[in-house]
């Protein structure tokens, strides 16, 4: 029986390409991503490399509600989800608060799955088998180190994209943290990791970060960005509960980023920022 993976994220980089080597590994994906014309083209790739057309759903995660009601068609759609690709990301110029009232690169990098998650959550634990666990798989990165992140008020405004960036990824690590705790018991694994530089879409917003692709061999290829990715959704050795990886191996946060107080008081936070019981 075929896997259920949800890849969010999914119409370019490294979500397409991840979606694409899984698909070839047999299981069934479904795409979501932001992007009609990106979402139609990763549909026509991994249909090509699983040799069926996988379900995509259109989602902006910058407005909530359309979170609310994807996450509520895939749940009906799908009995189980079996790994949860939470990929969906960016970096973006400064700009006004979300229509939810959150600042827009917090909410799309972690609120957004947040929600997403607890949204499929019955679907993930009606996966689990005394053989093998659902998994979720968050793409985060070493920006968390500079991120300045307000445990408490996770969505409040923040004014330099850099610093907005990594505190949303400080937040997916955190996110793993408390998940883990939460969910492993339940037959859940979270973990997280650090792709790389990879050449795809991402920061055409930064002149500077433009300006790094021109370095030669700083970047990589999507594919090789998703290369752990995929290995967390595949390997039994990777299932290390709260793990946060770089390279198919363990790579050390930052104690902001994985503190259990810190992680435990932004769930909380969270929970209530994206209008879910406490």
């Amino acid at each position: 029986m075929p896997r259920t993976v949800v890849v969010t994220g999914a119409s370019s980089g490294i979500g397409r390409a991840a979606a694409v080597s899984l698909a070839h590994r047999g299981d069934e994906v479904i795409l979501l991503g932001r992007d009609p014309g990106r979402l139609a083209d990763a549909v026509a790739a991994v249909r090509e490399a699983g040799g069926r057309t996988p379900p995509a759903y259109r989602a902006d995660f910058a407005v909530l509600d359309e979170v609310r009601a994807t996450g509520a068609r895939i749940a009906a759609d799908h009995e189980r989800v079996h790994v949860l690709a939470g990929n969906a990301g960016l970096l973006t110029a400064v700009r006004p608060l979300t229509a939810d009232g959150h600042d827009p690169t917090m909410q799309i990098n972690h609120l957004a799955g947040f929600l997403l998650t607890h949204l499929l959550l019955d679907r993930l634990r009606a996966a689990v088998t005394p053989e093998s666990p659902a998994l979720i798989v968050t793409t985060s990165s070493i920006a968390e180190a500079w991120g300045a992140l307000d445990v408490d008020r996770p969505g409040r405004r923040q004014h330099l994209r850099w610093l907005a960036y990594g505190a949303s990824k400080q937040a997916n690590i955190l996110f793993t943290v408390e998940a883990a705790r939460r969910w492993t018991a339940s037959g859940i694994v979270p973990t997280c990791y650090f792709p790389g530089l990879i050449h795809s879409g991402f920061g055409t917003t930064s002149p500077a970060f433009s300006a790094a692709r021109l370095a030669p061999g700083l970047f990589r290829p999507p594919a090789e960005g998703a290369d752990t990715l995929v290995w967390l959704a595949t390997d039994p050795a990777a299932r290390i509960p709260g793990g946060y990886f770089a390279g198919r191996a363990l790579f050390r946060a930052t104690p902001r980023s994985t503190n259990p107080d810190r992680a435990a008081r932004l769930w909380t936070s969270s929970l209530a920022a994206v209008g879910l019981p406490t």
